[in-house]
């Protein structure tokens, strides 16, 4: 196998940074401290690894300032270094180039024999489609976008330039996703919202369908992960802006907005017309209730039950119920003494009645 390797110095050409050591240094991966061999480049941003630095066999390592003269001073001081303000960025960024310099390329984009494509779909230049994919009447498929294998794209529904469904993607009927966007496989865009009105019947409740008429519109450079469900609307649409980043198994039920560059974790559920903010974090498994508006620049921690409105920026979390995560941290610190507390009310209760 042809093993590609890029010089140190080139690296630091495309992205900037610092240079410590021999540039002339090549690398062939990129890796974790504690796996990187002397073909690799690693980094450092989290201080929790700092003492993997000194025992990291990488042949190059991206580091703070404050680490520079520890980067330097590895392998009896000849160690190779990159110093940049924020490495973690530095790293995100090299893993672009890497993507589109180091692996091999792609085979020149083709609608796949397999794929099934209906004659009045718009197909946009150097598009590709995988094999068994679907492209329903009136679609339209903008240009460079990749279609995955066994992916369905329903009638009159859009995909912008250069936005790649990974295999297995459904993207409903109607529904609309912007240029430059990435959907792992599993996702669905454009399901059916959870309406019904419930009916008096024989035996008990019946549960009437409400039909979705509404759609789904999801802006430019959004990602969305694997397994994750995006409601269409009831009657207007389901709406995310552009840069939002959804994580993996991620619950958007119908009518919610969410606003430009909003992030939400695994496990998240998000219920009918609940408005998230601009520039929001959602961690792992918090929930929101629906019809419930939450401003910009609020960070919501794991595991969290938001209920009602949130009116201004900051951090919000806890089950019993959230507030103003300070608050919530104080609060439960108090509910775990509550049972010794108890105790020692009841023993001066008893001191003081005999």
């Amino acid at each position: 196998m042809n093993i590609r390797q890029v010089c140190v110095q080139d690296l630091i050409a495309a992205l900037g940074g610092d240079l410590l050591g021999a540039g002339e240094t090549q690398v062939s991966r990129v890796a974790p401290l504690d796996e990187a061999g002397p073909d690799a480049i690693s980094f450092l941003a989290n201080p929790l690894y700092r003492s993997q630095l000194d025992s990291t066999g990488a042949a190059c390592v991206i580091v703070a300032p404050a680490m520079a003269e520890a980067a330097a001073a590895r392998r009896g001081g000849q160690g190779c270094a990159i110093v940049t303000p924020d490495p973690y960025l530095y790293f995100a960024r090299l893993t672009q180039w890497w993507v589109a310099n180091m692996r091999k390329p792609r085979p020149t984009p083709s609608v796949h024999p397999t794929a099934v494509v209906a004659p009045d779909a718009v197909l946009g230049e150097d598009v590709e489609i995988g094999p068994y994919a679907v492209i329903e009447s009136g679609a339209r498929i903008g240009r460079g976008a990749r279609i995955g294998a066994h992916c369905v794209v329903q009638h009159d529904a859009e995909v912008g330039e250069g936005t790649r469904l990974a295999p297995h993607v459904v993207l409903g009927h109607d529904c609309r996703i912007g240029a430059r966007g990435l959907v792992h496989s599993g996702t669905v865009i454009g399901s059916d919202g959870f309406g019904f009105a419930p009916t008096r019947g024989e035996g008990g409740v019946v549960w009437v369908k409400i039909e979705q008429l509404g759609a789904v519109r999801i802006g430019d450079d959004v990602e969305i992960g694997s397994n994750t469900s995006i409601d269409r609307g009831a009657l207007g649409d389901t709406v995310i802006a552009d840069g939002v980043k959804i994580d993996n198994l991620v619950q958007i039920a119908h009518n919610v907005q969410i606003g430009t560059r909003t992030a939400i974790a695994g496990a998240v559920a998000i219920a009918g017309s609940a408005k998230i903010g601009a520039y929001c974090t959602l961690a792992g498994a918090a929930r929101v209730k629906g019809h419930i508006s939450i401003a910009d620049h609020v960070n919501v921690t794991a595991t969290a039950v938001i209920t009602g409105s949130i009116h201004q920026p900051g951090n919000y979390g806890g089950h019993f119920p959230f507030d103003n995560y300070a608050n919530w941290e104080k609060n439960a610190a108090t509910l775990r003494k509550l049972h010794d507390l108890r105790q020692r009310l009841r023993a001066l209760e008893k001191k003081s009645n005999p």
